[in-house]
């Protein structure tokens, strides 16, 4: 054969073997790897804690991210205030409602829902003092806390004419004898 003629019979042989080629990946069975999913967009979020009678941060007071994205829990974190009173977190999902919860010691504790449709949210939380704890029975608005912050000592009447009342007698027992000492058992030789 000539060199003409091999040639032209490697060009037919490609050519049907390139053809063959999409049919036979038809054919061939599907891969069943994991298939890669991209995470969802995610916010940052900045919390800034502040005493509202002065303004002034409020450094190491927790800030509590409760979220959820289309009713599931995606969990939730805590973060604690650094000196300018800020705490950031940024993986909570674009989309989601987020829970605020802020604890800080002295101040009524903080909470609030927000929806994040942006990438950035900021958010500024002022703190009370505790207030008196409401009831349904009388006029609640704008009491003070009768009680302080901190530890609390119990209330004592200071009544001076009170004279203190002598402790009650000790109950009377018999008095118990005294163990009789371990006896020897051992025999001397």
């Amino acid at each position: 054969m000539s060199l003409r003629r091999t040639r032209q019979l490697t060009l037919l042989v490609s050519f049907a073997v390139l053809a063959s080629i999409p049919a036979m990946a038809q054919d061939a069975p599907a891969k069943h790897g994991r298939k890669y999913k991209a995470p969802p967009a995610t916010s940052r979020i900045e919390v800034t804690v502040l005493k509202k009678f002065n303004g002034k941060p409020i450094t190491n007071a927790a800030v509590i991210f409760d979220s959820t994205l289309n009713g599931k829990s995606e969990g939730s974190l805590e973060v604690k205030t650094d000196p300018e009173g800020k705490a950031a977190i940024d993986i909570i999902p674009t989309g989601s409602t987020v829970r605020v919860q802020v604890i800080a010691s002295g101040f009524a504790t903080f909470a609030d829902e927000y929806v994040v449709d942006e990438p950035t949210r900021a958010i500024e939380v002022t703190m009370l003092r505790p207030q008196e704890q409401l009831s349904s029975y009388q006029d609640n608005d704008g009491k003070a806390s009768s009680r302080k912050p901190g530890v609390q000592e119990p209330i004592r009447p200071t009544n001076p004419a009170a004279k203190p009342t002598a402790p009650p007698p000790a109950p009377q027992s018999t008095p118990q004898q005294p163990p009789a000492p371990p006896q020897d058992n051992t025999s001397r030789q």
